[in-house]
């Protein structure tokens, strides 16, 4: 009796610190790319551009409670062109998002990506969007963009790369990858 007694004591405090854990960890710093407003707002009914779009929309309308999004002046510059009314739609999305900041480092981190062929040679692409989250140690890089980005046959040198510059490694993943449940909070 004594020892059921003790454990059930011990099964309290390990709950009680479980859940002192779960309400003190901060939630996972996720950089929204600007493939993410656009496939929210895509017209085109090809069948895989409608499936991406219906995932960003699900991944969207979740995200804020899971996770801290932010942004860059990046894409809110990209987000700018093409069509004035659908460029509208498309800020407006991301308009209350933080903006991290382009810091002098990155343009430097950015020459290291191109120079070691990480990214394409624009510095204003897809290497700036890596490097502000590299950088500002986002957990996450969303994007739809899988030829540079969310591409696991690039994911080594660019873990290689980062480590080499003494950077984080975000995670470069889809919003289809971040709508599963995470195995602690839920079941299958």
């Amino acid at each position: 009796m004594r020892l059921n007694r003790a454990l059930v004591g011990l099964f309290a405090l390990f709950l009680a610190s479980e859940v002192r854990y779960l309400i003190a960890m901060p939630k996972p710093r996720v950089y929204v790319e600007t493939t993410i407003p656009s496939f929210y707002h895509e017209a085109r009914t090809a069948p895989d551009i409608v499936a991406r779009r219906e995932w960003t929309r699900r991944w969207w309308d979740g995200a804020p409670e899971r996770y801290e999004l932010v942004t860059s002046p990046a894409v809110l510059d990209e987000l700018t062109g093409g069509i004035p009314e659908r460029s509208a739609q498309r800020l407006a999305l991301i308009r209350d998002l933080p903006l991290l900041p382009l810091e002098p480092a990155i343009a430097e981190i950015v020459q290291a990506y191109i120079q070691h062929k990480v990214m394409p040679a624009d510095p204003g692409g897809d290497a700036l969007h890596l490097a502000l989250a590299s950088y500002h140690k986002c957990d996450f890089l969303v994007t739809w963009n899988c030829r540079h980005l969310a591409n696991a046959n690039k994911f080594g040198h660019i873990r290689r790369v980062n480590a080499l510059l003494g950077l984080f490694v975000p995670a470069l993943v889809t919003p289809l990858e971040l709508l599963g449940g995470s195995d602690e909070t839920e079941s299958e």
